[in-house]
């Protein structure tokens, strides 16, 4: 064991639940409308306790074991036969359990963005625990657990290169987040705007200070790669914030508050693939065009495709990390090969998972609610509690 990249991530670890709890809270229930924003903090709190144990039971060894190249299996459920002193690497294996357990939380909590003002919330916790086993744990296992997608995989010596979560956190959570929209069909009001951009803000920040522990901890290490992936992570984030806002001030005549840090967390999602690959200036060209990029993104599903992904989940993180894989190949840090077909690979059975839960589980739960509860938010309807005595 090693005591610094054991202290490292023990700090990474708490980063990156901070980043779910409150920060993907914060941003996500102010973006929606007063009186559903205990829904939005509901559900992504609820998410957080479910698949910490969820991750404890099943979704560890899923991904983690050692079984064979597709799963991990069985081996290591509720940490059976894991102790303080069991190594992985030069970490407790139980802090890696517990910093990849963060990254399980966040990756079923991005989807809320999909389907918040109008989704049932035994859907959200059925459909969340058993994406998180079915379809994220596998994909875990094939690029990070030693899988067929990783080194010495289908793709030859270079397996799929994402450091992060472009391809197991990004695409995955951003495919899952528009066919969920598809299937439930817009909102019945769409045009009102969010109730506090200010919470909108916070949560950002948040989210931007929590990157650091979702990309620098990746490295497992207390060491110069660590300090490499932050610093290209706030570069990126950086510059995805100005070019979306000088975009919005080109096309539409003000740059917005709400904006500008949507396009933080477009440069955040879309560097996580290439941060422990690329260097300060590769990022900053990440960051510039993702702004851009995510933003047109955005655009095209809403008015074009009319799809109502309410949050933008698909446009911000599905777009952003696909595109930061993408780049990994561009730079010469991975294989054209292994990003692509990894890309493809991991899209086609995401929208394969997805697609049965959604008809298996809307058999048994209701995947949306009813006119009545929708219209009068689903804070005091479902949960019998609302945030403001006059609600928007």
């Amino acid at each position: 064991m090693n005591g610094a990249d054991t202290a490292w991530i023990i700090v990474a670890t708490a980063l990156v639940l901070f980043m779910t709890l409150p920060g993907l809270a914060l941003f996500y229930g102010g973006l929606v409308r007063a009186r559903n924003v205990l829904s939005v903090f509901m559900h992504v709190y609820a998410i957080a306790a479910l698949m910490s144990i969820l991750w404890l039971a099943f979704g560890y060894t899923i991904a983690f074991g050692d079984a064979n190249s597709v799963w991990g299996g069985l081996g290591k459920m509720f940490l059976i036969g894991i102790d303080a002193e069991t190594l992985a690497g030069t970490l407790p294996e139980v802090l890696f359990f517990a910093f990849q357990m963060t990254f399980a939380i966040i990756t079923p909590a991005l989807i809320v963005g999909a389907y918040v003002e109008r989704i049932g919330f035994g859907f959200v916790l059925t459909f969340s625990g058993l994406w998180m086993l079915l379809c994220y744990a596998p994909v875990v296992h094939w690029i990070w657990g030693g899988g067929f997608l990783s080194d010495g995989g289908i793709f030859g010596e270079i397996g799929a290169r994402d450091f992060a979560g472009g391809i197991v956190v990004h695409q995955t959570a951003g495919l899952a987040a528009i066919l969920i929209s598809v299937f439930l069909g817009p909102r019945r009001d769409q045009k009102k705007p969010p109730h506090s951009p200010g919470f909108v803000m916070i949560g950002a920040s948040m989210l931007w200070v929590g990157w650091f522990g979702f990309n620098g901890g990746s490295q497992l290490a207390a060491d110069g790669g660590a300090a490499m992936a932050i610093t290209v992570t706030h570069i990126s984030a950086a510059a995805a914030s100005l070019t979306w806002a000088l975009w919005e001030k080109i096309k539409f005549g003000r740059a917005s508050l709400v904006g500008i840090v949507t396009g933080t967390i477009a440069g955040l999602a879309s560097i996580t693939p290439a941060s422990g690959f690329v260097g300060p200036l590769e990022a900053l060209v990440i960051g510039g065009v993702a702004g851009i990029l995510c933003q047109e993104a955005v655009n095209f599903i809403r008015n074009r495709l009319k799809i109502d992904d309410t949050l933008d989940v698909f446009a911000v993180h599905g777009v952003g990390g696909i595109f930061g894989t993408i780049m990994i190949a561009v730079f010469g840090a991975g294989s054209w090969a292994a990003q692509l077909g990894s890309l493809a690979i991991v899209g086609v059975f995401t929208v394969v998972v997805t697609y049965v839960l959604i008809k298996a589980i809307s058999l048994v739960t209701h995947l949306r609610v009813d006119a009545e509860t929708e219209t009068n938010g689903l804070d005091l309807t479902v949960h019998g509690e609302r945030a403001y005595d006059i609600v928007s």
